[in-house]
């Protein structure tokens, strides 16, 4: 075996396949985005009446934004990588998912 056996990059897409994903995944953003937004008043309205944010809520939440930020990341042309659903959902936990 010789060091020229490298893993190598996987090819660009082609440009309508990106752009394509592109428009699924702007669609996705703003559902996400809504999802978010409904989140955060039913957490605001729990934690008014109980005291304390729900942890449930606060996974959910998290793992939405590291959600909406792989988008963006993909939308900018800052990486390749295809969020959910063609990858695993981003843990919430306060994990990251590399």
């Amino acid at each position: 075996m010789t060091d020229d056996t490298r893993a190598l990059p996987p090819p660009p897409r082609k440009l309508w396949v990106r752009a394509l994903l592109m428009i699924l995944m702007a669609a996705a953003f703003q559902l996400a985005a809504s999802v978010l937004l409904f989140l955060c008043m039913l957490q605001l309205v729990l934690a008014a009446a109980t005291g304390a944010p729900n942890l449930r809520l606060q996974q959910l939440g998290r793992g939405l934004g590291r959600y909406l930020l792989q988008i963006a990341e993909f939308e900018s042309f800052g990486s390749e990588e295809l969020p959910f659903p063609f990858s695993p959902w981003p843990a919430g936990d306060g994990q990251v998912n590399p």
